[in-house]
């Protein structure tokens, strides 16, 4: 509790005057810390805390700027590269190799790939072979020069993608791919079939600040049923508010006996739904056939990779919709919250041109922060930010030497912010 409480204090401090008995450390001192930071596992749900417990020394002061900040940047990106990597060949691999757990195949361009998909398999219950999507979609991947990764799921449950573990050592996955194969971050797809398309609906809606694109097919969102009926009222919570900002196709065909399009059709509806609220889904698709049964549409995967190959990620959208529900996904695009809460909506838009930010929540959301650069605001001038129409900061924002490192752990410029501010 005592680290918990530490890393919640680091996190409101970023505003604070520099102080005299404050110092960066030496450059001795920053390979040693930057060696313990990239030692911690970032998918975890203690992450947060143990990173933020090693910055708390340095809570107080600014971030550099001009050449000083380049320099630590580079120290940064070269204690990110001295990383684990993924093996350098093609074919099959066990990422736990003398457990033989942990099975993946790579696919694709391997120098200067213009892209990385990662396709999740189909299965359930007792069948997980990653073997299928990988003879499914590496064609139409390796066509387009992208590296593909066709991840296992760890267990063979009827939710493999989102049991614990999974998920985590997907993205672990992209992180080591990215560090091998120099990926542009910008560029990173996710889709699948049957199982797999209902990982690539949650995840991608998880991790939407992380995707360019993702294209589910013939696999749904767990559908909500009204009490004592098979009449879909909603779907899960968690995913569609998410998607506000993700290019994604959807495709399903109306004769699938085994994922029937009912649960898709109502998570179309919680979209439209959604998009009236929040704007945004500009573009999502819904693709729906009536003569595939449980395949691909005509065409196979070719036709839906082209769906969304053309697509970039927007790292900093001007509005950004969040309803976590990891307690390890602390940031999204440019909210950042430490201890985030499952069934609380936040919405949040900035306008760069009267330099402000709006943030709205449907509940309590405490230690809720903004994560700033100059790709969100200008950090020179004036900026007012409101809480459910209170406001909480008016000022020129300062900048915060522990949020710089902390937000560049990963190496993706995209995610990299010299600034946060608490929102209590």
């Amino acid at each position: 509790m005592a680290m918990i409480a530490c890393a919640f204090l680091v996190s409101a401090a970023p505003l604070l005057t520099p102080q005299d008995d404050v110092r960066p450390p030496t450059s001795r001192e920053l390979k040693a810390l930057l060696a313990e930071l990239q030692a911690v596992e970032p998918h975890r749900a203690d992450s947060r805390a143990r990173v933020d417990a090693l910055l708390e020394p340095y809570a107080a002061l600014e971030a550099p700027s001009g050449s000083k900040r380049k320099k630590l940047l580079k120290s940064i990106e070269k204690a990110w590269e001295s990383g684990r990597e993924l093996p350098r060949k093609g074919g099959e691999h066990w990422y736990w190799e003398e457990e033989r757990r942990g099975r993946f195949f790579l696919s694709g361009k391997t120098k200067k790939p213009k892209g990385l998909f990662i396709g999740l398999h189909g299965g359930g219950v007792g069948s997980a072979d990653a073997s299928g999507s990988h003879g499914a979609y590496r064609g139409a991947a390796d066509k387009r020069g992208w590296l593909s990764i066709y991840p296992q799921a760890l267990e063979a449950t009827e939710r493999g993608w989102t049991d614990s573990g999974t998920e985590e050592w997907i993205m672990t996955l992209i992180d080591e791919a990215r560090r091998t194969f120099d990926v542009p971050a910008d560029k990173v797809f996710i889709g699948g079939h049957s199982m797999g398309g209902y990982g690539s609906w949650v995840l991608g809606a998880h991790h939407a600040d992380l995707f360019a694109a993702a294209v589910p097919s013939a696999g749904s969102l767990t559908p909500v049923y009204a009490l004592g009926t098979t009449d879909i009222i909603d779907v899960q919570e968690g995913i569609v508010p998410n998607l506000r900002n993700l290019p994604m196709c959807v495709f399903q065909s109306t004769d699938d006996p085994r994922v029937p399009p009912g649960p898709n059709q109502a998570a179309v509806l919680k979209v439209e739904e959604c998009k009236g609220r929040y704007g945004g889904f500009d573009d999502f698709t819904y693709w729906e056939v009536g003569d595939r049964g449980h395949g691909y549409p005509k065409g196979g995967t070719e036709a839906l990779l082209a769906r969304i190959d053309g697509f970039t990620r927007d790292p900093h959208p001007e509005r950004v919709v969040w309803e976590p529900s990891l307690t390890w996904r602390t940031s999204f695009y440019w909210l950042d919250w430490p201890t985030p809460a499952a069934g609380v909506i936040v919405d949040a838009t900035v306008d760069r041109d009267s330099g402000t930010i709006e943030v709205r929540t449907n509940g309590e959301a405490p230690g809720l922060a903004v994560l700033l650069s100059e790709a969100i605001v200008d950090m020179e001038a004036e900026l007012t930010i409101t809480l459910n129409d209170a406001e909480v900061f008016s000022g020129v924002p300062g900048t915060s030497w522990s949020t710089l490192v902390r937000t560049a752990l990963t190496n993706d410029p995209g995610r990299t912010y010299a600034a946060r501010i608490a929102l209590d």
